[in-house]
């Protein structure tokens, strides 16, 4: 004979979470941890296929994992511009060196005034060793601040 299981009860939204203050916030609570990296000798043109699935930028790696660089739109069309063809470059002939990057402890702040001083789309996120986690992004950013069980102060601006 079968025994039929019960269903778990459903919990309240919101149930067993502890409100936080935006504020409290760090680029480790929202980073995306599910990004791909190109390698410095990965082609041109397969780094732009990259690009168009990952978003803005494509962060490059070297053999470590350790953040090199990262190949933006700008850096494509950049190449096209001026006559290069992507196949007969690789992501370290395409990429800008010594990109801004924020570790995970950053706060949300400190994010939020780099994305936008900086007038980035995202930033890679790494660790002392600089080693890449992942990227975070502006609509990251966002999409924390409407997050259920996230209080925001008032500003009054």
């Amino acid at each position: 004979m079968v025994k039929k299981r019960k269903a778990p009860a459903r919990r309240p939204a919101g149930a067993g979470r502890r409100r936080v203050a935006f504020e409290e916030l760090t680029v480790g609570d929202i980073v995306n941890k599910r990004v791909q990296a190109a390698r410095l000798d990965m082609k041109g043109d397969r780094v732009a296929k990259l690009l168009l699935k990952e978003g803005s930028h494509v962060p490059v790696v070297d053999q470590a994992k350790q953040l090199a660089g990262v190949v933006s739109e700008h850096d494509l069309l950049s190449a096209l511009d001026e006559g290069q063809a992507w196949s007969a470059q690789t992501a370290k002939d395409l990429m800008t060196e010594n990109p801004y990057s924020v570790p995970p402890e950053t706060s949300l702040s400190t994010l939020i005034h780099v994305l936008t001083e900086s007038d980035l789309m995202s930033v890679p996120v790494v660790t002392a060793q600089n080693r890449l986690v992942g990227v975070v992004t502006r609509r990251d950013v966002v999409r924390a601040a409407l997050r259920p069980g996230v209080k925001r102060r008032a500003t009054g601006r």
